[in-house]
Protein backbone atom coordinates (compact mmCIF):
# COMPACT_ATOMS: atom_id res chain seq x y z
CA UNK A 1 0.00 0.00 0.00
CA UNK A 2 1.28 3.49 -0.68
CA UNK A 3 1.56 4.65 3.12
CA UNK A 4 4.11 1.71 3.36
CA UNK A 5 7.67 2.38 2.84
CA UNK A 6 9.73 -0.30 0.93
CA UNK A 7 11.38 -2.87 2.86
CA UNK A 8 15.29 -2.45 3.33
CA UNK A 9 16.90 -4.21 0.03
CA UNK A 10 20.37 -4.03 0.87
CA UNK A 11 20.99 -7.58 1.00
CA UNK A 12 24.88 -7.41 2.17
CA UNK A 13 23.90 -6.75 5.60
CA UNK A 14 24.60 -9.42 8.20
CA UNK A 15 21.74 -11.30 10.18
CA UNK A 16 22.46 -9.51 13.14
CA UNK A 17 21.38 -6.74 11.51
CA UNK A 18 18.31 -7.79 9.35
CA UNK A 19 16.81 -8.74 12.44
CA UNK A 20 16.61 -5.18 13.66
CA UNK A 21 15.66 -3.41 10.30
CA UNK A 22 13.14 -6.01 8.89
CA UNK A 23 9.68 -6.14 9.70
CA UNK A 24 9.30 -2.15 9.51
CA UNK A 25 6.81 -1.27 6.71
CA UNK A 26 3.85 -0.44 8.87
CA UNK A 27 5.39 1.02 11.86
CA UNK A 28 5.98 4.56 10.27
CA UNK A 29 8.57 6.25 12.02
CA UNK A 30 8.41 3.94 15.53
CA UNK A 31 11.41 2.40 17.11
CA UNK A 32 8.95 0.08 18.69
CA UNK A 33 6.62 -2.49 16.78
CA UNK A 34 2.90 -0.79 16.37
CA UNK A 35 0.23 -2.60 17.73
CA UNK A 36 -2.68 -3.06 15.22
CA UNK A 37 -5.22 -4.61 17.16
CA UNK A 38 -8.35 -3.78 15.11
CA UNK A 39 -10.09 -7.29 13.69
CA UNK A 40 -11.55 -5.04 11.49
CA UNK A 41 -11.03 -1.71 9.16
CA UNK A 42 -13.23 0.95 7.40
CA UNK A 43 -13.84 0.15 3.88
CA UNK A 44 -14.74 3.64 2.22
CA UNK A 45 -16.77 2.28 -0.81
CA UNK A 46 -18.13 -0.97 -2.13
CA UNK A 47 -15.54 -1.36 -4.81
CA UNK A 48 -13.01 -0.60 -2.16
CA UNK A 49 -14.60 -4.02 -0.59
CA UNK A 50 -15.10 -5.93 -3.39
CA UNK A 51 -11.57 -5.27 -4.33
CA UNK A 52 -10.13 -6.29 -0.71
CA UNK A 53 -12.06 -9.28 -0.74
CA UNK A 54 -10.87 -10.39 -3.85
CA UNK A 55 -6.95 -9.55 -3.33
CA UNK A 56 -4.77 -11.75 -1.64
CA UNK A 57 -3.50 -11.09 1.96
CA UNK A 58 -5.16 -7.54 2.42
CA UNK A 59 -4.00 -5.72 5.62
CA UNK A 60 -6.64 -3.81 6.46
CA UNK A 61 -9.76 -5.34 5.47
CA UNK A 62 -10.75 -8.17 8.21
CA UNK A 63 -7.43 -9.35 10.15
CA UNK A 64 -8.41 -13.09 9.64
CA UNK A 65 -7.13 -11.82 5.95
CA UNK A 66 -3.94 -9.70 6.86
CA UNK A 67 -3.03 -6.76 9.54
CA UNK A 68 -0.36 -4.62 9.68
CA UNK A 69 1.52 -5.94 12.89
CA UNK A 70 1.04 -9.85 11.29
CA UNK A 71 2.37 -8.57 8.31
CA UNK A 72 5.60 -6.91 9.88
CA UNK A 73 6.48 -10.43 11.19
CA UNK A 74 6.08 -11.92 8.38
CA UNK A 75 8.10 -10.40 6.17
CA UNK A 76 10.61 -10.06 9.06
CA UNK A 77 11.03 -14.10 8.87
CA UNK A 78 10.82 -13.94 4.63
CA UNK A 79 14.06 -11.62 4.99
CA UNK A 80 15.77 -13.33 7.87
CA UNK A 81 15.12 -16.89 6.02
CA UNK A 82 15.74 -15.51 2.34
CA UNK A 83 12.40 -16.15 1.38
CA UNK A 84 10.03 -14.28 -1.13
CA UNK A 85 7.37 -14.59 1.48
CA UNK A 86 5.92 -15.95 4.65
CA UNK A 87 3.09 -16.63 6.29
CA UNK A 88 2.60 -16.17 10.15
CA UNK A 89 -0.59 -19.00 12.06
CA UNK A 90 -1.45 -19.14 15.58
CA UNK A 91 0.70 -21.49 16.84
CA UNK A 92 3.61 -23.67 15.67
CA UNK A 93 0.97 -26.28 15.20
CA UNK A 94 -1.07 -24.28 13.34
CA UNK A 95 1.85 -23.81 10.87
CA UNK A 96 2.39 -27.59 10.40
CA UNK A 97 -1.53 -28.48 10.04
CA UNK A 98 -2.03 -25.39 7.95
CA UNK A 99 1.21 -26.49 5.50
CA UNK A 100 0.07 -30.09 5.90
CA UNK A 101 -3.46 -29.88 4.81
CA UNK A 102 -2.96 -26.94 2.65
CA UNK A 103 -1.07 -28.69 0.35
CA UNK A 104 -2.13 -32.11 0.51
CA UNK A 105 -5.31 -33.93 -0.49
CA UNK A 106 -7.08 -37.28 -0.50
CA UNK A 107 -4.79 -40.14 -2.14
CA UNK A 108 -1.96 -38.36 -1.82
CA UNK A 109 1.73 -39.30 -0.01
CA UNK A 110 3.94 -38.08 2.43
CA UNK A 111 7.16 -38.94 3.66
CA UNK A 112 8.40 -37.59 7.19
CA UNK A 113 10.92 -38.71 9.43
CA UNK A 114 10.80 -40.85 12.49
CA UNK A 115 12.29 -38.12 14.84
CA UNK A 116 9.57 -35.82 14.73
CA UNK A 117 8.10 -33.33 17.68
CA UNK A 118 5.16 -35.87 18.61
CA UNK A 119 2.48 -33.12 17.93
CA UNK A 120 3.48 -33.28 13.79
CA UNK A 121 3.58 -37.35 14.50
CA UNK A 122 0.39 -37.31 15.75
CA UNK A 123 -0.87 -35.03 12.80
CA UNK A 124 0.70 -37.25 10.34
CA UNK A 125 -0.05 -41.01 11.86
CA UNK A 126 -4.22 -40.07 13.15
CA UNK A 127 -5.43 -36.68 11.37
CA UNK A 128 -3.96 -37.48 7.87
CA UNK A 129 -5.22 -41.39 7.63
CA UNK A 130 -8.62 -40.02 8.39
CA UNK A 131 -8.18 -37.39 5.20
CA UNK A 132 -6.96 -40.07 3.03
CA UNK A 133 -3.18 -38.95 3.02
CA UNK A 134 -0.80 -41.91 3.19
CA UNK A 135 2.21 -40.93 4.84
CA UNK A 136 5.62 -43.38 4.96
CA UNK A 137 8.72 -42.36 7.80
CA UNK A 138 11.75 -43.06 7.51
CA UNK A 139 14.92 -42.58 9.21
CA UNK A 140 15.94 -38.80 8.90
CA UNK A 141 19.37 -39.20 9.62
CA UNK A 142 19.63 -41.25 6.41
CA UNK A 143 20.35 -38.93 3.62
CA UNK A 144 18.86 -40.84 1.10
CA UNK A 145 15.76 -42.38 2.82
CA UNK A 146 13.43 -39.23 1.91
CA UNK A 147 14.13 -39.88 -1.55
CA UNK A 148 14.18 -43.76 -1.61
CA UNK A 149 10.59 -43.27 -0.32
CA UNK A 150 8.98 -40.66 -2.89
CA UNK A 151 6.27 -42.39 -4.90
CA UNK A 152 6.51 -40.74 -8.15
CA UNK A 153 3.01 -39.09 -9.29
CA UNK A 154 2.27 -39.84 -5.26
CA UNK A 155 4.52 -37.80 -3.30
CA UNK A 156 3.65 -34.48 -2.81
CA UNK A 157 4.91 -33.25 0.34
CA UNK A 158 8.51 -34.45 2.28
CA UNK A 159 8.47 -33.10 5.95
CA UNK A 160 12.26 -33.09 7.80
CA UNK A 161 12.77 -31.30 11.22
CA UNK A 162 16.59 -30.68 12.02
CA UNK A 163 17.61 -30.28 14.75
CA UNK A 164 14.85 -32.86 16.06
CA UNK A 165 13.19 -32.97 18.92
CA UNK A 166 14.51 -33.90 21.78
CA UNK A 167 17.08 -36.18 20.40
CA UNK A 168 18.96 -32.95 18.37
CA UNK A 169 19.08 -35.25 15.35
CA UNK A 170 20.15 -33.58 12.17
CA UNK A 171 19.27 -34.07 8.58
CA UNK A 172 21.37 -33.36 5.98
CA UNK A 173 19.35 -30.35 4.11
CA UNK A 174 21.31 -30.86 0.78
CA UNK A 175 20.28 -34.36 0.43
CA UNK A 176 16.28 -33.13 1.22
CA UNK A 177 16.56 -29.88 -0.84
CA UNK A 178 17.85 -32.01 -3.98
CA UNK A 179 14.53 -34.59 -4.09
CA UNK A 180 12.68 -33.66 -7.67
CA UNK A 181 9.31 -33.49 -7.67
CA UNK A 182 7.69 -33.35 -3.87
CA UNK A 183 7.66 -30.03 -2.04
CA UNK A 184 9.76 -30.34 0.82
CA UNK A 185 9.28 -28.46 3.97
CA UNK A 186 11.98 -28.31 7.09
CA UNK A 187 10.94 -27.82 10.89
CA UNK A 188 14.10 -25.10 11.57
CA UNK A 189 12.42 -24.60 15.29
CA UNK A 190 15.59 -25.40 17.35
CA UNK A 191 17.76 -23.68 14.83
CA UNK A 192 15.80 -20.60 13.91
CA UNK A 193 16.79 -18.78 10.85
CA UNK A 194 20.21 -17.65 12.76
CA UNK A 195 21.93 -21.07 12.43
CA UNK A 196 20.58 -22.30 9.53
CA UNK A 197 18.44 -21.18 6.44
CA UNK A 198 16.97 -24.45 4.66
CA UNK A 199 16.29 -22.81 1.69
CA UNK A 200 19.59 -21.82 0.62
CA UNK A 201 20.06 -25.63 -0.01
CA UNK A 202 17.04 -25.98 -2.16
CA UNK A 203 13.98 -26.79 0.50
CA UNK A 204 10.46 -24.92 -0.91
CA UNK A 205 8.97 -24.33 2.57
CA UNK A 206 10.86 -23.59 6.34
CA UNK A 207 8.61 -23.57 9.12
CA UNK A 208 8.95 -22.48 12.61
CA UNK A 209 7.20 -22.88 16.03
CA UNK A 210 7.93 -19.15 16.63
CA UNK A 211 6.45 -19.28 20.17
CA UNK A 212 10.28 -20.50 21.17
CA UNK A 213 13.43 -18.75 20.53
CA UNK A 214 12.03 -16.20 17.81
CA UNK A 215 9.54 -14.67 19.74
CA UNK A 216 12.13 -16.08 22.89
CA UNK A 217 9.97 -14.44 26.04
CA UNK A 218 7.50 -17.04 26.54
CA UNK A 219 4.96 -14.51 26.31
CA UNK A 220 3.67 -15.44 22.32
CA UNK A 221 2.09 -18.22 20.44
CA UNK A 222 2.98 -18.54 16.66
CA UNK A 223 3.81 -20.32 14.00
CA UNK A 224 5.27 -18.81 10.46
CA UNK A 225 6.19 -20.76 7.17
CA UNK A 226 8.29 -19.13 4.92
CA UNK A 227 9.09 -20.03 1.25
CA UNK A 228 7.80 -18.82 -2.28
CA UNK A 229 5.14 -16.22 -2.94
CA UNK A 230 3.32 -18.76 -4.75
CA UNK A 231 3.69 -21.33 -2.11
CA UNK A 232 2.73 -18.92 0.35
CA UNK A 233 -0.36 -17.42 -1.36
CA UNK A 234 -1.65 -20.74 -1.41
CA UNK A 235 -1.00 -21.85 2.21
CA UNK A 236 -2.52 -17.89 2.83
CA UNK A 237 -5.62 -19.49 0.74
CA UNK A 238 -6.09 -22.09 3.21
CA UNK A 239 -5.28 -20.13 5.98
CA UNK A 240 -8.11 -18.28 5.50
CA UNK A 241 -10.44 -21.08 5.40
CA UNK A 242 -8.85 -22.72 8.41
CA UNK A 243 -8.66 -19.84 10.90
CA UNK A 244 -5.47 -20.68 12.74
CA UNK A 245 -4.23 -17.00 11.91
CA UNK A 246 -2.12 -15.38 14.40
CA UNK A 247 -3.22 -12.72 16.55
CA UNK A 248 -1.81 -8.75 16.16
CA UNK A 249 -0.32 -9.07 19.94
CA UNK A 250 1.68 -12.28 19.37
CA UNK A 251 2.96 -10.98 16.44
CA UNK A 252 4.25 -8.01 17.71
CA UNK A 253 5.65 -9.78 20.33
CA UNK A 254 7.22 -11.89 17.92
CA UNK A 255 8.80 -8.86 16.28
CA UNK A 256 9.79 -7.63 19.45
CA UNK A 257 11.85 -11.11 20.02
CA UNK A 258 13.58 -10.96 16.72
CA UNK A 259 15.14 -7.68 17.29
CA UNK A 260 17.61 -9.65 20.33
CA UNK A 261 17.33 -12.55 18.78
CA UNK A 262 20.79 -12.92 17.57
CA UNK A 263 22.36 -11.92 21.05
CA UNK A 264 20.53 -14.54 23.07
CA UNK A 265 20.95 -16.89 20.64
CA UNK A 266 24.70 -16.56 20.58
CA UNK A 267 24.83 -16.11 24.12
CA UNK A 268 22.44 -19.43 24.63
CA UNK A 269 24.71 -21.21 22.19
CA UNK A 270 27.28 -21.02 24.06
CA UNK A 271 26.50 -21.88 27.94
CA UNK A 272 24.80 -24.63 26.16
CA UNK A 273 28.28 -25.88 24.43
CA UNK A 274 29.57 -25.37 28.27
CA UNK A 275 26.77 -27.44 29.84
CA UNK A 276 27.15 -30.06 27.20
CA UNK A 277 31.35 -30.64 27.94
CA UNK A 278 30.63 -30.59 31.42
CA UNK A 279 27.34 -33.03 31.35
CA UNK A 280 28.98 -35.44 28.97
CA UNK A 281 31.48 -36.45 31.89
CA UNK A 282 29.00 -36.58 34.66
CA UNK A 283 28.94 -40.31 36.24
CA UNK A 284 24.85 -40.08 36.53
CA UNK A 285 24.15 -39.29 33.08
CA UNK A 286 24.80 -42.16 29.88
CA UNK A 287 24.97 -39.66 27.31
CA UNK A 288 24.46 -36.02 25.89
CA UNK A 289 23.34 -35.40 22.79
CA UNK A 290 24.12 -31.76 21.39
CA UNK A 291 25.44 -31.15 17.70
CA UNK A 292 28.20 -29.00 18.97
CA UNK A 293 30.15 -32.11 20.48
CA UNK A 294 32.38 -34.15 18.85
CA UNK A 295 30.67 -37.35 20.20
CA UNK A 296 27.40 -35.94 18.43
CA UNK A 297 27.20 -38.23 15.49
CA UNK A 298 26.06 -36.15 12.80
CA UNK A 299 28.63 -33.59 14.94
CA UNK A 300 30.42 -32.87 10.83
CA UNK A 301 27.11 -32.36 9.70
CA UNK A 302 26.18 -29.76 11.92
CA UNK A 303 29.42 -28.10 11.43
CA UNK A 304 28.33 -27.86 7.59
CA UNK A 305 25.49 -26.74 7.92
CA UNK A 306 24.76 -24.89 11.16
CA UNK A 307 26.03 -21.41 12.15
CA UNK A 308 25.32 -22.38 15.75
CA UNK A 309 24.91 -25.97 17.68
CA UNK A 310 21.68 -24.34 19.05
CA UNK A 311 20.02 -23.69 22.60
CA UNK A 312 19.07 -26.97 23.52
CA UNK A 313 20.83 -30.25 24.69
CA UNK A 314 19.59 -33.76 25.52
CA UNK A 315 20.97 -35.76 28.22
CA UNK A 316 19.96 -39.49 28.84
CA UNK A 317 20.53 -40.30 32.71
CA UNK A 318 21.70 -43.35 34.49
CA UNK A 319 18.61 -44.32 36.38
CA UNK A 320 15.89 -44.50 34.16
CA UNK A 321 12.85 -43.07 34.12
CA UNK A 322 12.85 -42.56 38.28
CA UNK A 323 15.80 -40.83 37.70
CA UNK A 324 14.51 -38.39 35.42
CA UNK A 325 11.72 -37.71 37.43
CA UNK A 326 13.72 -36.66 40.39
CA UNK A 327 15.94 -34.90 38.49
CA UNK A 328 13.18 -32.27 36.72
CA UNK A 329 11.49 -32.09 39.84
CA UNK A 330 14.72 -31.23 41.78
CA UNK A 331 16.00 -28.03 39.81
CA UNK A 332 16.04 -24.82 41.53
CA UNK A 333 17.27 -22.24 39.21
CA UNK A 334 15.77 -23.74 36.11
CA UNK A 335 12.14 -24.18 35.37
CA UNK A 336 10.13 -27.75 34.82
CA UNK A 337 8.25 -26.27 31.71
CA UNK A 338 7.01 -28.14 28.28
CA UNK A 339 8.51 -25.60 26.31
CA UNK A 340 12.25 -23.78 24.98
CA UNK A 341 14.05 -21.10 23.47
CA UNK A 342 13.06 -18.26 26.12
CA UNK A 343 15.21 -16.13 28.99
CA UNK A 344 14.59 -19.04 31.74
CA UNK A 345 16.46 -22.67 31.25
CA UNK A 346 13.67 -24.80 31.14
CA UNK A 347 13.95 -28.96 31.63
CA UNK A 348 11.26 -31.13 30.30
CA UNK A 349 10.46 -34.97 30.88
CA UNK A 350 9.83 -35.96 26.88
CA UNK A 351 8.59 -39.52 28.09
CA UNK A 352 6.12 -37.86 30.12
CA UNK A 353 5.02 -34.58 28.78
CA UNK A 354 6.30 -33.32 25.15
CA UNK A 355 6.03 -37.25 23.71
CA UNK A 356 3.91 -39.13 26.58
CA UNK A 357 1.11 -39.98 23.75
CA UNK A 358 3.64 -42.15 21.99
CA UNK A 359 3.68 -46.05 22.50
CA UNK A 360 6.52 -47.71 23.91
CA UNK A 361 7.70 -48.83 20.60
CA UNK A 362 7.52 -45.34 18.91
CA UNK A 363 9.60 -43.66 21.98
CA UNK A 364 12.13 -46.36 21.12
CA UNK A 365 12.36 -45.64 17.66
CA UNK A 366 12.69 -42.00 17.92
CA UNK A 367 15.35 -42.74 20.43
CA UNK A 368 13.50 -41.38 23.64
CA UNK A 369 14.30 -42.85 26.55
CA UNK A 370 12.83 -43.25 30.67
CA UNK A 371 15.72 -41.04 31.43
CA UNK A 372 15.76 -38.94 28.91
CA UNK A 373 15.64 -35.40 29.48
CA UNK A 374 15.57 -32.49 27.37
CA UNK A 375 17.55 -29.08 28.73
CA UNK A 376 16.46 -25.56 27.40
CA UNK A 377 19.32 -23.03 28.05
CA UNK A 378 18.20 -19.88 29.09
CA UNK A 379 20.26 -16.34 29.60
CA UNK A 380 21.68 -17.01 33.17
CA UNK A 381 24.96 -17.11 33.77
CA UNK A 382 26.45 -20.17 32.94
CA UNK A 383 28.06 -21.59 36.29
CA UNK A 384 24.60 -20.70 37.83
CA UNK A 385 23.06 -23.13 35.65
CA UNK A 386 25.97 -25.34 35.87
CA UNK A 387 25.90 -25.71 39.30
CA UNK A 388 21.96 -26.05 39.36
CA UNK A 389 21.83 -28.89 37.12
CA UNK A 390 24.78 -30.57 39.02
CA UNK A 391 23.03 -30.35 42.28
CA UNK A 392 19.83 -31.78 40.92
CA UNK A 393 22.04 -34.43 39.68
CA UNK A 394 22.81 -34.88 42.84
CA UNK A 395 19.70 -35.01 45.03
CA UNK A 396 18.39 -37.17 41.89
CA UNK A 397 20.65 -40.36 42.78
CA UNK A 398 21.88 -39.95 38.86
Amino acid sequence: MADRPPPDDDRRWHPETRAIRAGRGGSATALAPVLWASSTFITPTVDDAREMATSMAPERFYSRYGNPTIRDFETAIADLEGAEDARAYGSGMGAVSGVVLGLCSAGDHIVAQRQLYAGTQLLLQTACPRFGIDVTFVDGTDPGAFAAAVRPGRTVLVWAETPANPRLDLVDLDAVGAIAGPMTVVDSTFATPLAQRPLDHGVDLVVHSATKGIAGHNDATLGVVAGSSELCQWLWSFAVLHGAIASPFDALNGLRGLRTLPVRFARQCATAQALAEALEGHPGVDGVRYPGLASHPQHDLAKRQMEGAGTILTVDLAGGFDAGRRFVESVELAQMAPSLGGPETLVTHPASTTHVNLTLEELEANGIGPGTVRISVGLEHPEDIRADLEAALARAGA
